[in-house]
């Protein structure tokens, strides 16, 4: 996921700063990148249109993302890239129509919320072009989520 565009290059060369990745580029399957502690997954399976989704497509690939969900069972922090991405993860796992809609936990960048399951959900802008070239989101807005990511992971959790 994410190999040879810039969404990838700043995705992969935090997931390597932060010690989540073997090296920071990824460019095809045979490139070497191994991930520690980390998965990555989409939650359309396809490169739609203008890499905008419909809700047809997202609806046929929800039973993948709460599969792999099921799957993970060890995760502590999942990062979502972009609001599409975090709706996407509260309906794959059952909280969207779960929790009442005032209990749902908001995109927000760096947003950390503690989920009923114990998880940590975090949000993030997505690192696309449109959001790095505009400066809505920066490197060290970037760094920031990671850096959030790592302290959930050891425990000096915070919220909010």
């Amino acid at each position: 996921m994410f190999t040879g565009d810039q969404s990838g290059d700043w995705l992969y060369g935090a997931l390597h700063r932060y010690g989540f990745a073997s090296q920071a580029e990824a460019s095809s399957r045979a490139d070497g990148l191994t991930l520690c502690d980390c998965y990555v997954t989409a939650a359309a399976r396809c490169a739609p249109p203008a890499n905008r989704p419909t809700s047809a497509e997202l609806d046929a690939c929800r039973p993948y993302l709460a599969a792999e969900g099921v799957l993970l069972g060890r995760v502590q922090v999942v990062l979502t890239l972009g609001r599409i991405a975090h709706e996407a993860w509260l309906r794959a796992g059952g909280w969207w129509g779960g929790l009442p809609r005032r209990e749902r936990p908001p995109f927000q960048h760096d947003a950390a919320t503690r989920m009923p399951d114990g998880r940590w959900l975090v949000s993030s802008y997505h690192p696309s072009r449109q959001n790095t070239n505009t400066g809505r989101l920066t490197r060290d807005m970037w760094d920031g989520v990671f850096r959030r990511v790592q302290r959930l992971l050891v425990g000096e959790a915070e919220s909010g």
